[in-house]
């Protein structure tokens, strides 16, 4: 097994009044060589963003893009013609490829939104830009993991062009959840968002995470109530 421990406060930290944004790897004025990214896993942005702000339009090509809202509204517009709203419990995909231009905002005039931003690298350039989105209640994370998204004709919910799995789950203090890898080439990023857990001898608390490769499976000790996201990753790109 091999490991390394991303504590919350090691993250890169960007403060536009607007927007509260932390980085877990290497980000606009944001670099660190020991985190530019973990395999395919290139960028997780924890923002919080303020009510009536947003991103205004820009473009990505070439990157598998979830954004997953954990409180308040996002708007989403792009190029593609779409418009929608995403709120907590609801995944959205985008797939850049040839090229997509879009813009988010927070749809509350008077809270935060606060969401994950992440990057995947894809195992495909110059595809079809692509949107697509889905609702998670409650009870689908209740201490178990839930594939949130998996590779293209592998996964009957959300896809990416990658070889990458996400799963969430909410689990109950003293529980101990485990999860085999899908393949040997693959690596684990978890992280906390909520509560306490052990992993690998490791305690880690809300917003830490861990990248852990070489082991063909894991089990974690649920210390208190927590939520958790787990990505696997390829750990090599072609």
């Amino acid at each position: 097994m091999k490991k390394i421990v991303h504590p919350s406060d090691s993250r890169g930290r960007a403060d536009h009044g607007w927007l509260q944004s932390y980085h877990s790897f290497s980000f606009a004025s944001f670099y660190d060589p020991q985190k530019i990214q973990f395999g395919a896993l290139r960028v997780l942005n924890d923002d919080r963003v303020a009510p009536g702000k947003g991103f205004g339009t820009h473009p990505h090509r070439d990157m598998e893009i979830i954004s997953i809202p954990l409180e308040g509204d996002l708007e989403h517009k792009d190029s593609m013609g779409n418009t929608a709203v995403i709120r907590e419990g609801d995944v959205q995909v985008m797939s850049a490829g040839t090229g997509v231009r879009h813009s988010e905002y927070n749809k509350n005039p008077d809270r935060e939104v606060a969401f994950l931003q992440i990057w995947i690298l894809p195992d495909t350039a110059g595809v079809e830009p692509r949107y697509d989105q889905i609702h998670l209640e409650p009870e689908d994370l209740a201490n178990r993991w839930f594939t949130v998204l998996g590779p293209r004709g592998k996964h009957d919910g959300l896809w990416i062009h990658q070889d990458a799995w996400f799963h969430m789950g909410r689990f109950d203090a003293g529980k101990r959840p485990g999860y085999q890898l899908k393949s040997p080439g693959h690596g684990l990023y978890l992280f906390v968002l909520e509560g306490s857990v052990e992993v690998a001898d490791t305690r880690l608390s809300a917003r830490d995470a861990m990248g852990i490769w070489d082991i063909q499976e894991l089990e974690l000790d649920i210390l208190e109530d927590s939520r958790i996201l787990l990505m696997e990753v390829p750990m090599e790109q072609p």
